[in-house]
């Protein structure tokens, strides 16, 4: 099936008021999911979007190929303050629907690690897709609209933007969060929740590499570059991927995973070798090779390069038989249980989500919809639900936005 262009428009002359049933405030995967499906049921729908580009987070995503979802979508694989929100839309709108969406299209696409599955091709396929619905269900898309005030009506809401006045019935805020400001990230869905009166949950960057104060970052001298598996722990929850050092700490699959549920002054613990018990087999080179130095031990499981540092920092050179239980523990706990407290994280810059948003109490895992002001929708990144790495945070702008869409 060939992707058909939905209209687009740069709002670059004066129009007369606009009046639609919805207006979707966002235009990207979540905004434009729910005015396909608010198209469908015949609910002229309107998706404004201050961008000058649509759904740049889609086309620059997966290196440009669109992590678009996971194999095994499960409500344990988000986090929310109340980890009971997701399960309805999930449920409603799975992963093997939006599957059968590209498939339609003949999107050819591919699974990698952990269940991710990519476009074979450019992610503008996911995006000629989505727009080419929203114009088969008469939804109409506006870039280049910035809206400059927002105001409750009788009969539904008026917005204001730099050229025109719309008036709508039911009001869709899927602007996202904060990360990757780059490409237009803002904090505008959070704070028209609080001013109508909707609790927030304090934003923060997740998915992100960590950095380290100085005496860390010295300890980890001449690491960068080197990347392998490891297993990280923090606040009870683990993680098995492959962990990158940098030039500013530490990134990599295994560290943006964790870095949802770090928060600040907390450890992280990492074992550089899973699947090895370091001690018992340092002992063991002890007693069968006494002359040997623990670096070329290490050196069998690690980089040579990490396994030489290891060695020094926790000052264990010399021979094996130099080497007390002692010491022999503390460098093996140096690989098995390294504990390092980052200072931070390299924020919303290179994050790929944000973590927090939009109180999940504050809406209808229904129909996503406010409790608070009748018509008023929170949909995709901007509530408090943050997907792991790999495919589930599109996933959860998929399944808002379709949830949303039978009901606005």
């Amino acid at each position: 099936m060939g992707v058909i262009a939905s209209p687009i428009h740069t709002n670059e002359s004066p129009a007369k008021m606009k009046k639609v049933d919805v207006l979707i405030i966002g235009a990207g995967a979540a905004g434009m999911m729910c005015a396909i499906e608010t198209g469908k049921r015949g609910r002229k729908t309107l998706v404004i979007d201050h961008a000058k580009k649509l759904a740049e987070k889609i086309r620059i995503s997966g290196g440009g190929r669109c992590n678009f979802t996971n194999m095994d979508i499960q409500p344990k694989n988000y986090i929310s303050q109340n980890p009971h929100f997701c399960k309805s839309a999930l449920k409603r709108y799975t992963n093997w629907d939006f599957i059968s969406l590209i498939s339609e299209y003949n999107i050819a696409y591919h699974e990698r690690d952990h269940g991710q599955l990519f476009c074979d091709d450019s992610a503008q396929l996911i995006i000629d897709m989505l727009q080419g619905q929203c114009r088969k269900a008469g939804s109409e898309i506006q870039l280049n609209t910035k809206v400059e005030g927002v105001s409750r009506r009788d009969n539904g809401f008026l917005i204001m933007t730099g050229e025109d006045e719309i008036e709508c019935e039911h009001l869709v805020i899927a602007t996202g969060g904060l990360s990757i400001p780059k490409i237009g990230a803002s904090n505008f869905g959070l704070k028209q929740a609080e001013l109508f009166g909707l609790n927030v949950i304090h934003p923060r960057p997740a998915l992100v590499p960590f950095t380290f104060n100085q005496e860390t970052h010295d300890k980890l001298d001449g690491f960068a570059g080197i990347s392998l598996e490891v297993e990280i722990s923090c606040n009870k929850t683990s993680f098995r991927e492959a962990l990158l050092f940098t030039h500013k700490g530490i990134s990599g699959p295994a560290v943006l995973q964790i870095s949802s549920y770090w928060t600040p002054g907390d450890a992280v613990m990492i074992n550089l070798a899973p699947d090895t018990d370091m001690f018992d087999k340092l002992k063991t080179a002890k007693t069968s090779n006494p002359k040997q130095e623990p670096q070329s031990i290490l050196a069998e499981i690690l980089p040579k390069r990490l396994a030489q540092r290891l060695v020094e920092i926790n000052d264990c050179g010399g021979k094996l038989a130099d080497l007390s239980d002692k010491k022999l523990r503390a460098l093996s706990d140096g690989v098995n249980r390294w504990q390092l407290q980052p200072s931070g994280t390299e924020g919303y810059r290179t994050a790929e989500v944000m973590s927090g948003g939009v109180d999940t109490n504050e809406l209808s895992s229904k129909t996503f919809e406010s409790t608070k002001v009748p018509g008023l929708y929170f949909i995709g990144e901007v509530i408090d639900v943050t997907g792991h790495l790999g495919g589930y945070n599109f996933q959860w702008a998929w399944s808002s936005g379709y949830c949303a869409g039978q009901f606005a």
